[in-house]
């Protein structure tokens, strides 16, 4: 289903009114007017992001059964059970843009939408899971808890319950990491494994630096962001430092210095070539996840069809099914 042309799309006067509210910090509603472009680039954000969410349950669902205990075991399965549940949210938050989610969800399958570049790269140990929770999830919630305060109300709503479990997760990971930490040698070398190779797609999934960045201006602008990529990655940065020098974690970058002038964490230049490969689809695992996707899909159609024959069968006799 496509979206619909807004009417009065090109009204200067509406086009005034709207960016008066956005200027005055309201909410932005489902029925309300708003410019083509402004729905437009929310639905490409919430679908990449919903995108993002469906695909992230991967990587950490390859270890569900390798998990070292039952309790380990319990909290990745829940961990990977939210990440659905943030996709739901973010998907039924964007079919109130006019889009339909089984749209959005093929775009995904066929390969034509983005999603998160981190999920792109392969968990090769136990320790991936900690480093995951720690530095992905807590990416995450630097970005997420701005989103929060995003100027169209479904979305903003829907980062509030999110953040709350996105909290749980990296708290999760980083006491997976700080068990490994003191540990012994072999798992210690596991860790700090991990941190070496997550830690800079980490930092690339705030986006591109805000020099290459075409979207951010009009973003922020209409309040659908509040802070710019290297704004966010550098309260990251900030945030993460102290946490990994707790547990004896060395980071893998030689430019990471205290700057006592800006109070800020000064770090080196990330791969930007690496970054816009993988996200083109020539990341290690970008066909892996599209063919994973693809057949979870194929082998559910069963169930699609078992569901919409229940549903036809009690609307035929006129009662709504359970």
């Amino acid at each position: 289903m496509e979206q619909k042309p807004i009417p009065g799309a090109d009204d200067p006067a509406l086009i005034a009114a709207f960016e008066a509210r956005i200027a005055s910090g309201e909410s932005i509603e489902p029925k309300d007017w708003m410019p083509e472009r402004y729905r437009k680039q929310l639905t490409r954000m919430m679908s990449q992001h919903a995108h993002s969410e469906i695909v992230g349950m991967l990587p950490e669902g390859n270890w569900v059964t390798r998990a070292p205990s039952l309790r380990r075991k319990m909290s990745l399965i829940a961990k990977v059970q939210d990440e659905a549940g943030h996709g739901l949210y973010i998907y039924c938050g964007a079919e109130t843009l006019g889009v339909d989610r089984h749209d959005l969800f093929n775009q995904l399958l066929n390969g034509t939408a983005k999603y998160s570049s981190i999920f792109n790269y392969p968990t090769l140990s136990w320790a991936d899971m900690g480093v995951i929770g720690w530095l992905v999830d807590g990416a995450a919630i630097v970005n997420q808890t701005v989103l929060a305060k995003t100027s169209y109300g479904p979305y903003a709503r829907a980062m509030v319950r999110i953040c709350k479990e996105e909290n749980f997760h990296k708290r999760q990971g980083y006491e997976i990491c700080a068990t490994l930490a003191s540990g012994t040698p072999a798992q210690q070398a596991m860790l700090q494994d991990a941190v070496d190779r997550i830690w800079w797609p980490s930092l690339a999934m705030f986006g591109p630096s805000d020099k290459d960045s075409p979207n951010t201006g009009e973003l922020l602008r209409w309040k659908v962001k509040r802070k710019t990529n290297d704004e966010l990655r550098q309260r990251f940065v900030n945030l993460t430092v102290p946490q990994a020098q707790a547990i004896g974690l060395t980071l893998p970058d030689p430019d990471l210095t205290f700057n006592a002038e800006t109070k800020n964490w000064d770090f080196g230049e990330i791969d930007w070539a690496e970054f816009f490969d993988v996200i083109k689809g020539n990341g290690p695992c970008n066909r892996e996840r599209l063919e994973a996707r693809n057949t979870a899909h194929d082998d559910g159609q069963w169930i699609r069809d078992a569901a919409t024959a229940f549903a036809a069968k009690h609307a035929k006799r006129g009662v709504e099914a359970p």
